[in-house]
């Protein structure tokens, strides 16, 4: 579907999305049998990579300075990328982990959404005060769960 299809009306476009979601999927459930299994890059194969930018995230621009950034699939695993350091570029982990498996049409259209929606809630329109206020009760579940995963996993057992 191009571009003029999908912004026909927002049935189109909920359906686009629907179908780009179904096709990640459909794709990633292809290649799971067929997928290498994961390993561990040695250090020298992770400073190559990180070399590749000059230190910097392939996905937002931002210096890397923290020594747990991720090896991101440039070819995603789930759709049968390999584990070479041909295959891997830089990026903060927040921003692989938010990247997930999306292809770039995918995730194009979420950082277009985004963009969007961050104006709306700065221009404090109707939408964006409701999305502000849906984010942040989601942003609070989150840490919520976070918390309790971090103190469940340093108390001592009973």
């Amino acid at each position: 579907m191009n571009e003029a299809e999908y912004t026909a009306s927002e049935a189109s476009f909920s359906t686009h999305l629907r179908e780009l979601r179904l096709d990640r999927r459909e794709r990633k459930a292809a290649t799971r049998s067929a997928r290498p299994a994961r390993r561990i890059l040695s250090a020298s194969e992770r400073a190559h990579i990180l070399a590749k930018t000059a230190g910097r995230c392939h996905i937002c621009g931002g210096l890397i300075t923290e020594f747990s950034w991720h090896a991101d699939h440039v070819l995603a695993h789930s759709a049968g990328g390999a584990h070479s350091a041909d295959n891997y570029l830089p990026a903060h982990a927040l921003c692989n982990n938010y990247r997930w498996d999306y292809s770039a049409e995918e995730f194009q259209l979420i950082l277009k959404l985004g963009v969007w929606t961050r104006t709306q809630i700065e221009r404090r329109t109707v939408f964006g005060r409701d999305a502000a206020a849906a984010f942040l009760a989601h942003e609070r579940t989150r840490q919520a769960r976070r918390v309790c995963a971090t103190s469940s996993s340093t108390s001592p057992p009973q």
